[in-house]
């Protein structure tokens, strides 16, 4: 069969794969609204509901540039995560942060794969379509702007002891002194001692049950309109993460399921739904790829001194003026 994507769209959904994805204002989400506010051939090839178009594997397969680029920036990082795993496995013991981190890892993401192969085709076909991907993204704005207040509110200092229950012979808690989970496993073993180690050491601490949550969490990025990246590092913030932790552990979760739906995908662009679009496909995987690791290269920075409440005043905004769009048009 013969598909229809052009250069243009290709490049411009690329890019705008890569960028959206993380930040918290939905990729998908976009990648639905901008073809129909443009309309004409854009809403024609740009469907993800349309029966044999090849526009849904073209979008997933952009995944895996995505991933990639992720897995570039981390590179460093997924070696310690998957030699902990692999270490953990042979010993049969969780003994290191690295260790435990890899296992929180891999059990946080089994709710969201579940979730995906049993609701992505219903949710698709229900829900994709402009209206509903708009009010869904007014909801992603305004749920970010809520759990930034939710956060804030538990963030407050307590007030400050008086004078007698100050004691000067009470120790002093360093918050980011290693405990007896450490890198090698057992007291007495050198700290992590780069950002990126003490940062996984904190995550590493977190209870089983949290991370599980925090990576169940992205089961709501199947709501086109619903970014993924925004419900976990949400739910990371109302489980008292910083902003800064609560962005690399929602980035590092993202990265399995990211690539899984990818490749998932990937087999079709192969067959006839790839017929005369895969040098499309090559431009944009390539510009999705770029624009991932420019993205979270920003983002690593700017969640270390600023909240999500730009994002989520755009989703609202952008989310409002599609409504009116569709309902003018």
């Amino acid at each position: 069969m013969s598909a229809h994507l052009s250069w243009l769209e290709a490049a411009v959904i690329g890019a705008l794969q890569g960028v959206a994805e993380l930040f918290p204002v939905s990729s998908l989400g976009h990648s639905i609204l901008l073809p129909a506010v443009i309309g004409g051939s854009w809403a024609r090839d740009l469907d993800v509901t349309a029966k044999d178009s090849p526009y849904l594997a073209f979008v997933v397969g952009l995944h895996v540039a995505t991933a990639l680029a992720m897995i570039v920036y981390f590179w460093r990082d997924w070696v310690r995560i998957l030699t902990g795993l692999v270490t953990s496995i042979r010993d049969r013991r969780v003994a290191t942060d690295d260790q435990r981190l890899a296992w929180m890892l891999v059990l946080a993401t089994i709710p969201v794969g579940l979730a995906g192969l049993v609701l992505d085709q219903l949710f698709r076909t229900l829900l994709a379509k402009p209206v509903p991907t708009a009010a869904f993204l007014v909801a992603n704005g305004v749920l970010l702007i809520a759990v930034e207040q939710l956060a804030r509110r538990r963030a407050a200092p307590a007030p400050a002891p008086g004078p007698a229950a100050a004691s000067v012979d009470a120790p002093t808690v360093r918050l980011d002194a290693p405990t007896q989970v450490m890198r090698g496993g057992s007291v007495g073993v050198a700290a992590p001692t780069t950002a990126e180690e003490q940062a996984d050491a904190r995550l590493a601490r977190l209870p089983l049950l949290t991370a599980v949550l925090i990576g169940a969490s992205q089961i709501l990025a199947l709501l086109p309109g619903i970014s993924r990246s925004g419900a976990t590092i949400g739910t990371g913030l109302l489980s008292k993460l910083s902003h800064e932790d609560a962005a690399r552990f929602a980035f590092l979760l993202a990265t399995p399921v990211i690539l899984a739906a990818g490749v998932l995908k990937l087999p079709e662009l192969f067959g006839p739904a790839g017929d005369g679009i895969r040098g499309q496909v090559l431009l944009g995987s390539v510009l999705s790829g770029v624009g991932a690791y420019v993205s979270v290269r920003f983002l690593t920075r700017y969640f270390e001194h600023r909240s999500m409440r730009p994002f989520g005043v755009y989703c609202i905004v952008a989310g409002a003026a599609c409504l009116a769009w569709f309902s003018l048009s």
